[in-house]
C-alpha cells in the first residue's frame, strides 16, 4: 500500500479533528449524548491509521480540550474524555497483544472508565446515591453490566469499521489527501 505523504496526513488529521469537535457539538440535543461522543473517537482511527499512534493520541487531546470548552453538557465530554476518544487508539496496541490478555485489559480499560466518570458525574452534581436506586435496585450496577455487553460490540464494530477502512477506504483517502 502507497502510504500519503505528511501535508495529506496533516489535512486528515485536521479534518478527522474538526469533524469529531463538531459531533460533540450535537450532542446539545439529548438523543446523541452517548452516540455522538461514540462517533467522535471513531472519527480520529483513520488519521492515526495514517500518520500514527502518537498524531492519534495528540488529535484526541485536542479534541478532548476542544470537547470540555465548547460542549455544553457533561456526560458527553465525560464520556469522550474518558472512553470513547482514546479507546479506539488504545485497541490499536492491545489488539497486537495475546487474546486473553486483550480482552481482561479492554474490559479493564472500559469498566475503570465507566467508574471513573460515574463518580465524576456524582462529584460534578453532588447526587445523593439513594438517587439511582429503584426497588432496591442499583441501577449504576445494572447499566454497567449492561454496558459490557454494549462494549463487547463496540469493540467488533470497531474491528470491522478498521477492515472496511483498510480494504476500501485507504486508497480513496490517500489519492483524496496527497
Amino acid at each position: 500500500m502507497i502510504g500519503m505523504k505528511r501535508s495529506g496526513k496533516i489535512a486528515l488529521g485536521g479534518l478527522s479533528a474538526a469533524l469529531a469537535v463538531v459531533c460533540m457539538l450535537l450532542t446539545a440535543m439529548p438523543v446523541t449524548t452517548y452516540a455522538l461522543p461514540l462517533l467522535a473517537g471513531v472519527l480520529l482511527l483513520p488519521f492515526t491509521v495514517e500518520a500514527g499512534k502518537a498524531a492519534g493520541w495528540s488529535a484526541y487531546a485536542v479534541v478532548s480540550v476542544l470537547s470540555l470548552i465548547l460542549t455544553p453538557t457533561w456526560e458527553p465530554k465525560i464520556l469522550f474524555v474518558l472512553f470513547f476518544g482514546y479507546y479506539p487508539i488504545l485497541k490499536l496496541t492491545l489488539d497486537a497483544l495475546p487474546r486473553l490478555r486483550q480482552w481482561l485489559l479492554k474490559l479493564g480499560v472500559f469498566n475503570v472508565s465507566m467508574l471513573v466518570g460515574y463518580a465524576l458525574l456524582f462529584t460534578l452534581f453532588s447526587l445523593p446515591a439513594d438517587t439511582f436506586m429503584l426497588f432496591g435496585i442499583n441501577l449504576p450496577l445494572v447499566f454497567l453490566l449492561l454496558g459490557n455487553g454494549v462494549f463487547l460490540l463496540y469493540d467488533m464494530a470497531l474491528v470491522r469499521f478498521l477492515r472496511m477502512y483498510q480494504f476500501r477506504w485507504h486508497a480513496l483517502f490517500t489519492k483524496i489527501f496527497r
